[in-house]
């Protein structure tokens, strides 16, 4: 081919690579396989070798890394990177309006919001539509030239894409900023190879993707999955840019991602109505966001409200509850299950984290506490996330003074008046033979909502029970007398009949609650169902866990660890005591039908909130169905239950397993037909 030829079969390959790149970074779209692309890129590499006088700074092959920097240079912004002030609720965000129509002398402003992406920020300098510098935030008025890294990134256009309408965006200079991002997946993928590696581990998204970029080796910034997202477009004549939702507009049409969340909205309690909905959606995004970002829409508007301090009067960022905080840990204790586990938990300083106050976490165990190294006296970082159980993530041992106590777990259970084993291949302390605290834990068990569903055998009363020495096991509750309850602190004659008949109206319970009750391990109230349907009466189940253990793997959903469970408590002669104590004193459970309800054969999870009943009478009216309910999606489930806010995460993983959505009216319809 003449060189003519070749120059226009180069010209073609780089519009093609780069309409590939804009509808994979900014659209999330395909139009080929990675591996075609990566073959036009390396017919488009051997052309440009062949002729080397032909290659230009824009085009795909010249994103490889250069050579090791010895330093950053620093460069001044063409106007600063203004930082924002937080508010944190409605109070806060009304009050925020207030002072800034006050200001305006206008009656109301429309507003543009964003979600607050947790990333890297940085400026990218375009000329003629050419990338020509990228620059950090750094102090707002200075930033470091991190050109070398940002040109690795396939997120980031090296040109400029041409758009109608658009064109003189492509002459003079274009400054688009945003936030260079890692999303959570590849962040945890990037951890698993540093682990298998046995190199550090990173400890979030956020400070790797900050950190990355801050390499002076840009081979290094090449090799690891990053993202851009812009969040502004700059230009010298203002009128080009006229809203903020213009600029998001135009970003996309040039080839720049920007979060599709981003919307206009007309006025404050709509914004307030959009932070509520994303308030538990944002934890199903790709990346990690504390909040959002809301701005006067009009730019003219926005740069006439000024700067206060190093903050724009025209924006604010609303924060959600915070998701971590640090507090002291004043104790570390035991804590001793129903099954007998021992977990030690540490006792704080109470803190409120994502909207709640806490005052423990669980440390888990031994190895768990020499992993942290946590002590008491420690200050330590909590995270909590929505309803998600709070735990110790990090030990600041930089602000240790030298009175910090270790704490040896071990050790403290051997000071305790119960004796202890770690099974072989476990890492949980259990306690041998039943001590008050499995006591009290088991009987809270056997009488809560979803086993006997006892009234009026809450923790303090069974606490006071076991204390006195009235009940030593779930059988003895069934012989206590309104004489014997009649003395007792907490209770008068009244509430001593009433506990007494509401224990008598159990004496004869559905057999899943029952066998849910009994504490055995692994056994929840889903296998307690399965067993219940399977076996019909608690005489098949003992008899098959005594003379036919192998018989219980044909259960759905029982493998070695829970049958081997089953068999276990069955077998244990104290157990079988407790069975005989419950004949003698006239108790026990019904003998269960197979359910054949309508439902018979499906399986419901539920996700959200639902407005006419709460998660765990949805479930249970399900399961009185026929149908079985499970905690989350999984590749059997065909129904997804979700209130009005469904997160793309959760439709996405319906759609993987070919699970059908229900919303609230059509679950009710269902369930009520």
């Amino acid at each position: 081919m003449s060189k003519q030829a070749d120059k226009q079969r180069i010209e073609k390959l780089r519009d093609l690579i780069a309409d590939y790149r804009y509808n994979y970074h900014v659209l999330d779209k395909s139009t080929m396989s990675e591996a075609a692309a990566d073959s036009l890129k390396h017919e488009l590499s051997q052309l440009e070798a062949k002729h080397p006088d032909l290659v230009t700074e824009d085009s795909p092959s010249q994103r490889v890394a250069g050579q090791p920097l010895a330093k950053f240079t620093s460069v001044p912004h063409s106007s600063r990177m203004l930082s924002l002030n937080d508010v944190f609720n409605e109070d806060e965000v009304r009050a925020w309006e207030k002072r800034i129509l006050k200001l305006s002398g206008v009656d109301d402003f429309e507003y543009f919001v964003d979600l607050k992406m947790d990333g890297f920020a940085c400026s990218l300098w375009y000329v003629d539509g050419v990338l020509e510098r990228a620059l950090t935030r750094g102090d707002g008025a200075v930033g470091e030239d991190i050109t070398q890294n940002i040109r690795t990134l396939d997120a980031i256009p090296l040109r400029l894409r041409r758009s109608d309408g658009l064109e003189h965006f492509l002459q003079g200079r274009t400054e688009v900023r945003g936030e260079v991002l890692m999303y959570k997946d590849d962040f945890a993928a990037l951890n698993k190879r540093r682990e298998a590696a046995v190199e550090p581990l990173f400890k979030n998204p956020r400070t790797t993707a900050a950190g990355t970029m801050r390499q002076l080796d840009s081979k290094l910034v090449s090799e690891r999955p990053m993202y851009f997202h812009g969040y502004d477009l700059i230009r010298d004549d203002p009128s080009d840019v006229a809203t903020y939702e213009d600029a998001y507009k135009y970003m996309q049409s040039l080839g720049i991602k920007v979060n599709p969340a981003a919307t206009t909205v007309a006025d404050i309690t709509t914004v307030l109505k959009y932070a509520e909905e994303w308030q538990d959606k944002r934890l199903e995004l790709p990346f990690g966001t504390d909040g959002l970002v809301i701005k006067v829409n009009s730019r003219q508007e926005y740069a006439r409200l000024g700067v206060v301090g190093k903050a724009p009067r025209g924006a604010a960022a609303i924060k959600y509850p915070a998701e971590e905080a640090t507090t002291k840990v004043k104790d570390i204790i035991i804590s001793i299950g129903r099954t007998g586990a021992a977990t030690p938990v540490a006792v704080m300083e109470p803190v409120d984290v994502a909207g709640s106050t806490v005052q423990h976490a669980s440390l888990h165990n031994q190895d768990e506490i020499e992993r942290l190294d946590v002590r008491i006296g420690d200050t330590v970082i909590i995270h909590k996330a929505g309803d998600i159980i709070p735990k110790v993530t990090r030990v600041l041992s930089e602000l240790r003074n030298g009175s910090e106590k270790p704490y040896d777990m071990v050790a403290e259970l051997k000071k305790m008046e119960i004796e202890f084993e770690q099974p072989e291949g476990e890492v949980i302390w259990r306690a041998v033979g039943k001590s008050p605290q499995v006591i009290k834990r088991s009987i809270q068990h056997f009488a809560s909502k979803q086993a006997l569903d006892i009234e009026g055998l809450g923790e303090k009363n069974v606490e006071l029970l076991v204390d006195e020495g009235l009940i030593e096991d779930f059988a003895d509750l069934y012989t206590l007398t309104t004489a014997q309850l009649a003395d007792l602190e907490r209770f008068a004659e009244v509430s001593s009949e009433n506990l007494v008949t509401a224990i008598a109206e159990k004496k004869s319970p559905p057999l899943a609650r029952f066998i849910n009750g009994l504490g055995i391990r692994h056994v929840g109230v889903q296998t307690a169902i399965d067993l219940a349907e399977r076996y019909g009466n608690l005489e098949k189940l003992q008899a098959v866990a005594s003379d036919q253990p192998e018989e219980l793997y044909e259960v759905e959903g029982i493998g070695e660890v829970v049958a081997r469970s089953i068999v276990e408590w069955f077998l244990d002669e104290n157990n079988q005591k407790l069975l005989d104590k419950f004949k003698d004193a006239g108790v026990w459970p019904q003998q269960a039908e197979q359910v054949a309800g309508p439902l018979k054969g499906k399986t419901f999870a539920i996700t959200g909130s639902l407005e006419s009943m709460g998660r765990e009478l949805a479930a249970e009216k399900i399961r009185s169905l026929g149908g079985t309910f499970q905690s989350s999606v999984g590749k059997g489930t065909n129904y997804l239950v979700h209130g009005d806010k469904l997160g793309d995460g959760k439709r996405a993983k319906a759609e993987k397993f070919g699970t059908e959505l229900l919303d609230e009216q059509s679950f009710l319809k269902l369930i009520n037909t």
